[in-house]
């Protein structure tokens, strides 16, 4: 698969986070089997403007690769994928193939383990509540990751309550510290 098929979603997808797809459209069908045969990933994008379904949406130029972990049939006989995200990008070029999928040449927005600060250690303590509540999944994480910025920002964009656009700009900044710190200034609105 030349470039990075897109799967434009109203859902922002961050590296280390997981997704579960209902598949129907015959173009993201495609995409499925083509990154199951060849072990490829393919791109999540926040939509801008447009719908899911039908024809190409708009979307956001930051994005998150995501591989598939697991696929099921539902009782609606309908292809259900789950996938991990992987690696940050940054779409440099887009084309829309004549089936309507999305392919892009992308530029890896990788970042290095950096730690959590000391004034960012109630972000550590909340998330460490949340995912004893709510996200089992991630509970048995070891406690090397909970000294990880951008892993604590990661997970608490996706758990916190907060618009998709405040997802998205989190996404785009490529400073952890910076991600932390505007989860932190945002904490008062959201317990208000």
């Amino acid at each position: 698969m030349a470039g990075l098929a897109l799967f434009p979603l109203h859902h922002v997808l961050f590296p280390g986070g997981s997704l579960r797809l209902r598949v129907f459209e015959q173009r993201y069908l495609d995409l499925v089997r083509q990154c199951t045969r060849e072990q490829v990933p393919f791109g999540v994008c926040a939509i801008l403007e447009g719908a899911e379904a039908g024809g190409p949406a708009v979307p956001a130029a930051f994005g998150t690769s995501a591989r598939i972990v697991d696929f099921h049939v539902g009782d609606d006989g309908l292809l259900g994928i789950v996938a991990e995200g992987q690696r940050r990008f940054h779409v440099d070029r887009l084309r829309v193939r004549d089936n309507g999928l999305m392919v892009a040449e992308v530029a890896w927005q990788d970042e290095t383990s950096e730690p959590v600060r000391a004034e960012h250690g109630l972000l550590v303590t909340l998330l460490t509540h949340i995912l004893e509540r709510a996200a089992p999944a991630h509970a048995a994480t070891g406690t090397e990751q909970f000294d990880d910025a951008g892993w604590v920002g990661y997970r608490l964009a996706e758990l916190l309550p907060i618009s998709n656009e405040l997802r998205q700009c989190l996404l785009q900044s490529s400073d952890p510290h910076e991600r932390l710190q505007r989860l932190l200034e945002k904490l008062p609105a959201l317990a208000a």
